[in-house]
């Protein structure tokens, strides 16, 4: 269908109740439909800016959802009068796209000032049916500045949705301020983390034997999390800040590593960067250096703009990267760096950074570059919500935020993740499952996330045989497809219907995954066709457009074990092919039939 939008350059405006700065709009047109419109603001002296907006509307002709990086389960519009969404270097991106029921886009724009607060909104105006879009600058306190500069990009080209996200995540990667860290291969490998299998009770010798069984499963990572550095089990974060091993649980850490390694498997280590708790001995060592307490976590926050602060943390990580030989930091909590409105005007007095989200990229670029100085294919992994452009660049391993036990959860998140992240590996949040699970239920956990990297978090020891085979035969199809499934063209349909079927291909093979009762369509010669089964039904519907093409047909259980064998001439219609639940049927092409003769 083609769009119904009225051939026109976009009118954007740029205001101020305050006119203390000039603006200055101007129009360039990329390519049919997609525009860019650079936008600067100047003044005659430095002063802090006052709140601005640029705006712009769309008519709301064929367009059903909203999606942006926040948007989780509800792609429901926004309204003109509601909040919209916030944007910053530690938290979303600033991008949004406006499509129809074919996934089809309609409106997709984005803007390259992503480390600064933006609000965000594309609102839907009742009185004329259209969207109103704007993006709104420095509501939170900036410093003073004469001058200002960045770029909106609108695409309305009738495109896939999916596609011209991706344009979006191409456009950043062109700035060089934006460009993505390294991604090792030790990143695209399923992991093993410990957060939900242990919480805070660890051990060394416990993590060693499950670090020993993972990699007997197919993981090539351990994760280990929050409680290495505490003897408190009692959650919360009134001991972080001085990251020294707790002795009881791991009485040396060098060589607790060093058996890990031995194991043949890469070992992480979790911090909570800006954190230090109440009864911490570094409390008082930063006493004046905080960006404010947080009564209920029992911890103060950092201020990044103190060199000082940044050297201490850089060289946190740096020991022990050095002194214990570790691969990768997951660090968290990094969107805690925030400035509130009443320490705006705490200036100065050895800060060298008047600006927190300046200072947190100083500081989170300084520990990807140190690091690698190091270790070369340091590992550094960022959860949701901080997912954006400059995420990339400090890191290259972006995690679903938390939802224990949600796996169609964990199949949203990770989906929308990866529509803006390129190359960068987008891991599941970590895979847990009671250990009385029905099999093919806590297969569920693992194929809703088959198209990132899949983080696990049971005790191995604990579970039975059968589900030892399940996750052993998941994260070898996962490993044996990696290619397809992490670097292949990614087709999601339906974001507003929670991504209910998802396709890797590239130009021989396909995989898709169906997690709702719909018809998969076949219209391309694929060598190989794999279709996973993530319903409770036994049988999954596919609609060819073939003529006469023979494939040799397998279809296997949760567990990996054949179920049947057979040859299927692919033609024409509507065919009912037989799989298990939490199954798998792979289409191996034997030959395609020559036309009739008239």
């Amino acid at each position: 269908m083609k769009s119904l939008i009225n051939k026109h350059d976009p009118v954007v405006t740029v205001s101020s109740e305050i006119s203390s700065f000039k603006s200055f709009v101007e129009v360039k047109t990329i390519e049919e439909d997609v525009f860019e419109i650079h936008i600067r603001l100047t003044a005659g002296r430095k002063q802090v800016p006052p709140i601005h907006h640029i705006r712009w509307s769309h008519p709301a002709i064929d367009i059903h959802s909203l999606w942006h990086p926040g948007t989780d389960r509800n792609k429901a519009f926004q309204v003109d009068w509601g909040e919209g969404f916030q944007s910053k270097n530690t938290s979303l991106a600033p991008a949004a796209c406006l499509y129809n029921l074919e996934g089809r886009s309609r409106l997709t724009f984005a803007f390259s000032d992503a480390l600064n607060h933006l609000a965000i909104k594309a609102g839907i105006h009742e009185e004329d049916a259209t969207f109103l879009c704007s993006i709104t600058l420095f509501e939170e306190p900036m410093p003073e500045i004469d001058h200002y500069e960045a770029v909106l990009r609108i695409d309305r080209r009738d495109l896939p949705y999916y596609v011209t996200l991706r344009d979006v995540s191409k456009w950043w990667e062109t700035f060089p301020e934006f460009l993505p860290a390294n991604v090792p291969e030790a990143a695209l490998q399923p992991m093993y983390s410990t957060w939900y299998s242990f919480h805070q009770e660890l051990s060394a010798s416990e993590l060693e034997r499950q670090s020993e069984l993972a990699r007997s499963i197919g993981c090539e990572s351990i994760i280990v999390d929050d409680g290495w550095q505490t003897d408190d089990n009692n959650r919360g974060y009134a001991y972080t800040g001085d990251w020294e091993v707790c002795a009881e649980k791991i009485p040396d850490m060098r060589k607790h590593v060093d058996a890990v390694h031995e194991q043949g498997m890469n070992y992480m280590l979790w911090y909570s960067v800006p954190f230090v708790g109440i009864n911490s001995r570094t409390w008082s060592r930063f006493e004046g250096k905080y960006l404010g307490i947080n009564e209920k976590l029992n911890a103060s926050v950092l201020d990044p703009r103190f060199p000082e602060v940044r050297e201490y943390l850089i060289n946190i990580y740096e020991q022990a990267v050095k002194e214990w030989n570790i691969d990768g930091l997951k660090l968290d909590f990094v969107d805690s760096f925030q400035l509130s409105p009443d320490m705006k005007d705490e200036l100065g007095n050895g800060r060298d950074y008047h600006s927190v989200p300046e200072a947190v990229d100083r500081l989170l670029t300084d520990v990807m570059a140190r690091l690698r100085e190091i270790k070369p294919d340091i590992l550094i992994e960022f959860r949701q919500t901080y997912i954006g452009p400059l995420m990339r660049k400090y890191g290259n391993m972006l995690r679903a935020n938390d939802c224990p036990n949600d796996s169609i959860q964990n199949r949203i998140r990770t989906m929308d993740i990866r529509l803006l992240s390129g190359n960068t590996a987008v891991h599941s949040d970590m895979i847990m499952f009671h250990a009385n699970e029905p099999v093919e239920s806590a297969a569920m956990q693992l194929i809703n996330v088959l198209f990132s990297v899949p983080q696990i978090s049971v005790r191995l020891d604990e579970i039975g045989p059968h589900h030892l085979d399940m996750l052993r035969f998941w994260l070898a199809f996962c490993k044996e497809h990696r290619e397809l499934l992490l670097k292949g063209e990614l087709l999601p349909q339906g974001p507003e219907l929670m991504y209910p079927l998802i396709s890797a291909r590239d130009r021989s093979s396909q995989i898709t995954a169906v997690y709702a009762d719909m018809v998969v369509e076949v219209h391309d010669e694929w060598d190989r066709l794999i279709i996973v089964n993530g319903t409770y039904h036994d049988r999954l519907a596919v609609r060819s457009g073939l003529d006469h093409v023979l494939y040799h047909v397998v279809t296997r259980d949760c567990r990996g074990q054949i179920v049947q064998s057979y040859e299927l001439d692919l033609h024409k219609g509507l065919h009912e092919v037989s799989v298990p639940r939490a199954g798998v049927v792979s289409f191996q092409r034997v030959l395609t039939f020559p036309p009739k003769s008239p």
